[in-house]
């Protein structure tokens, strides 16, 4: 009995000390409990919002035209002079077409054969030296002989032509030559004749306006849209702890099924989260959920971060259709960055061992104020 009574007191003792240290009163063991800030609730109202007033729009009723025929002057009356040439009569007249002149004849020079003698070389008296043939001295000067000579004049004879008449000229008439040629002369002047020529005229069709622009008045009704507003009906902010079952505090993975490459969810996928999650969010509307997507290591990093990024956030938006507030998720994508097998890149795996790393992954979060 006395053990019972220390048993009790020392729960009270511990209950009264977590209560001091902002821990929950009254925990049961073995059970798990995260803090909570309690959100906000709102309330959905529907708000019409005039999007544009009405006003009063001008309508240009257009011009009336009516097409008229017109004749019209396109060419105006004239004087046309017209030139008369005049006329000619062929008249000869004479001329003189070579004058008389008096032709002169020449009559050459006439000569007599005669020659004449030339001194070519005068007659001259000198003295020469010889060789005596039989000399027998051996200077040639020993042996010379001196005679005096004498070589009489030269001559030569040279055929020329003495002028017996000299060069004349002999004259003789030669008669001139006449011709004739046609003049035309007028027989009538030019003239210039005056011819009237008549105007001339077309027919036109132009667009004549009866009638000049107006405006109508007319009345636009004003338009407006509905807008779907939260209010805040209790504010939050305090903190309460939640008992929660101890596996949801790690990571668990949720068996949705993505198609391959896409972010759609599927019914099948949709009715996990029905269960998973939305249910836990409704019966607990004071915890937040955390939501990690990852892909297997096929194709570039780029395009799988950016899937699982796509992923996380199509189970969000889906859960916020569902009545849950946004600022109770939170949404991460984390691509092929956290396999949990071998398989990453250049390394063959089987289709098992792939699926295994394309994963969703959710827990409660423990709220800090």
């Amino acid at each position: 009995m006395r053990f019972v009574t220390l048993i009790a007191l020392l729960l009270l003792v511990s209950a009264g000390v977590s209560a001091q240290n902002g821990l929950p009163a009254n925990p049961d063991p073995n059970k798990c409990y995260v803090r909570c800030i309690t959100p906000d609730v709102f309330e959905t109202k529907t708000v019409t919002v005039q999007t544009r007033p009405a006003y009063t729009r001008l309508r240009v009723v257009p011009a009336q035209y009516e097409t008229r025929t017109e004749r019209v002057l396109v060419k105006e009356g004239y004087s046309r002079y017209e030139f008369v040439p005049a006329t000619f009569r062929d008249e000869s007249v004479n001329y003189e077409a070579e004058t008389p002149t008096t032709r002169l004849t020449t009559v050459p020079a006439t000569f007599n054969d005669a020659s004449e003698e030339i001194l070519v070389q005068p007659a001259v008296s000198r003295w020469e030296y010889t060789a005596y043939d039989g000399c027998e001295s051996d200077n040639p000067s020993d042996c010379q002989v001196l005679c005096y000579r004498n070589y009489e004049a030269q001559y030569t004879t040279v055929a020329v032509k003495r002028l017996a008449s000299d060069a004349s000229t002999t004259s003789a008439e030669s008669g001139g030559r006449t011709a004739s040629y046609t003049v035309k002369r007028i027989a009538t002047p030019a003239s210039v004749r005056e011819i009237t020529v008549e105007p001339e005229y077309a027919e036109i069709t132009k667009r004549v306006q009866v009638k000049p622009e107006t405006t109508v008045e007319e009345t636009v009704p004003a338009e407006s849209t509905t807008v779907t507003q939260e209010v805040l009906v209790t504010p939050g902010g305090l903190q309460v702890w939640e008992e929660i079952d101890c596996e949801l505090t790690s990571f668990s993975v949720i068996p949705i099924n993505y198609e391959l490459g896409s972010a759609r969810l599927t019914a099948e996928s949709r009715t996990i989260i029905d269960n998973r999650l939305l249910a836990l969010m409704r019966d607990r509307p004071n915890v937040r959920i955390e939501l990690n997507s990852h892909t297997d290591s096929r194709g570039t990093a780029a395009s799988n971060q950016s899937l699982s990024e796509r992923r996380a956030q199509s189970v969000v938006n889906y859960l916020v259709g569902k009545g849950i507030n946004r600022s109770r998720l939170v949404a991460r994508g984390f691509g092929e960055s956290r396999l949990k097998n071998r398989c990453a890149d250049g390394v063959s795996c089987s289709e098992s061992e792939h699926a295994v790393n394309r994963r969703t992954e959710f827990r409660v979060m423990n709220q800090e104020m």
